[in-house]
């Protein structure tokens, strides 16, 4: 059934009715906004920020701010709060790979009957990734908010040491180094142990940060599907399969559940894949280590434009609330150039806007920060998720075969490929 998943989260929406706001205050005709940021401590101290300058001048209709409630993802807590009908008005930590389940599930606002929404998105988005939060219906429920590409971070202090001149394109340039590293003895001042660690517990999420960023980049910026079709039963993918099969078998990566120390930190990894929000990480825990960032390997390092994912946020209305253009004013000021430029500020992560490097407003912010504008240029170039109500259990699907094929080889990449294309054919075709 489609709303399987809504069902299964029956629990998590009885626990969620304790931490949504009281219904009888705005029954009594008090008036407030409802707004859930991401629950790390950098976007809860920018959306206090930008409440409390809203408040000050709305005080007639003020924004009550709660980060969004614990759970294994954010996404797995909003769908439970639909469930129960204990959704915020305004959510600003939407992955756009769930889009589909609120929109059939008629939980969001259609922002396109929102006064000045297409000015606003024409204006802000660039024309290159804005068909992308497009629904498969073509109207907006969405407006793209935030951008995070994932590039590689290579620690620069063991260049000499592993005679690296130049960043590895292709898998073969970096196995090499990888069996260099094996060949390495480990003593206190070189504690280098591995290439590069991804947590490898068979969770959908996780897979938006081995797998699927790899695939994009290898297949020259393809999804998983097409015309709503299996679109990754092919080589491409197998050969990415393969490639992190070998890394977990030759010991060249860690092989790890739960990691419990930041291992790049600890100098015991050359290289991780990394987002923006990694920047003002490694600005406050390493100050003084020296590193540089590079595109993903491909086979036989392709050439073109190195892809990656992109890892967006959007903002939603849900359709709860009682005020939904007051609801679309508040959403308005959230991405307002100002406030932007805080979202920068404050998390380090990267507003979609067009002329983001180009603007006075962020250009001296670049300036200042070369690390951030590295992954600024690299916006145009990240790659979105596709529209289905069924993309969680895809990646689902996906990391089951990854565990098999790559980490346990219990079966080949091909045959672990080929049988979650399988699988996912079955769940595409289940309610035809």
């Amino acid at each position: 059934m489609r709303y399987k998943v809504l069902l299964s989260f029956f629990l998590i929406a009885i626990q969620l009715q304790f931490v949504s706001c009281s219904g009888n205050e705005r029954e009594r005709g008090e008036k407030y906004l409802t707004y859930w940021p991401a629950a790390n401590q950098q976007e809860i101290d920018l959306a206090k920020k930008i409440v409390e300058k809203w408040n000050v001048i709305h005080p007639e209709f003020p924004v009550r701010m709660e980060p969004i409630p614990s759970g294994q993802s954010s996404e797995e807590v909003l769908l439970a709060a639909i469930a129960g009908k204990t959704t915020p008005d305004i959510c600003s930590n939407i992955w756009p790979g769930v889009m589909e389940q609120y929109v059939e599930a008629g939980a969001v606002v259609n922002l396109d009957t929102m006064p000045g929404f297409d000015s606003l998105l024409t204006a802000r988005i660039p024309e290159t990734v804005v068909k992308g939060y497009s629904s498969s219906d073509g109207k907006y429920y969405q407006l793209p908010w935030k951008s995070n590409p994932v590039l590689f971070i290579y620690n620069r202090r063991y260049f000499d040491v592993l005679g690296i001149d130049s960043l590895p394109k292709s898998y073969s340039e970096f196995y090499e180094i990888a069996q260099r590293i094996k060949e390495m003895p480990i003593d206190d001042g070189l504690p280098l142990q591995w290439i590069h660690y991804r947590n490898i517990l068979p969770i959908w999420w996780q897979r938006l940060f081995d797998f699927y960023p790899f695939y994009i980049a290898a297949s020259g910026g393809k999804t998983l599907l097409k015309d709503g079709k299996v679109d990754f039963d092919n080589d491409t993918a197998v050969k990415v399969f393969e490639f992190f099969a070998e890394g977990y078998e030759k010991g060249y990566v860690s092989k790890s559940l739960l990691q419990m120390e930041d291992l790049f930190i600890k100098e015991k990894v050359l290289a991780d894949i990394v987002g923006p929000w990694r920047v003002s990480h490694l600005a406050k825990f390493a100050p003084d280590l020296k590193y540089t960032y590079g595109p993903l390997p491909r086979p036989g390092g392709s050439e073109g434009p190195g892809l990656s994912y992109a890892d967006p946020k959007s903002i939603v209305i849900f359709n709860n609330t009682p005020y939904p253009k007051m609801a679309w004013e508040f959403v308005k000021f959230l991405v307002s150039e100002e406030n932007d430029r805080m979202l920068l500020d404050m998390t380090a992560q990267l507003p979609i806007r067009s002329g983001l490097l180009e603007k006075a407003t962020f250009k001296e912010y670049f300036e200042a920060n070369p690390g951030l504008k590295v992954f600024a240029e690299q916006v145009p170039y990240a790659i979105g998720v596709d529209r289905t109500i069924y993309l969680q259990e895809i990646f689902d699907i996906i990391s089951q075969e990854f565990d098999a094929a790559c980490v346990h080889r219990v079966k080949t990449p091909k045959e672990g490929i080929s049988d979650a294309a399988k699988r996912v054919r079955l769940l595409l075709e289940r309610d035809r």
